[in-house]
């Protein structure tokens, strides 16, 4: 799931580099992007990180784990 994650966060983004997708033990996605790319994730009344969310959502149904992503800025 992190890979899924991963491309379509890249897609998005400017910075390629600056982008970090990790996953915890209880299924939580972490993503972590450029300051200036934060409004590209988000995306206007957060339609765009809604949307991967969703994309997250369907590629693990029927499946035993649960998956949720948590976007953060980079430090």
């Amino acid at each position: 799931m992190v890979e899924l994650v991963q491309y379509l966060v890249t897609k998005l983004v400017d910075n390629k580099e600056a982008v970090k997708v990790t996953e915890s033990e209880d299924g939580i996605i972490s993503v972590s992007v450029d300051k200036a790319d934060m409004g590209k994730i988000i995306g206007r009344q957060g339609k765009i990180a809604k949307s991967i969310r969703t994309i997250v959502k369907a590629a693990c149904a029927g499946g035993e784990k649960t998956y949720t992503v948590d976007i953060l800025e980079a430090e």
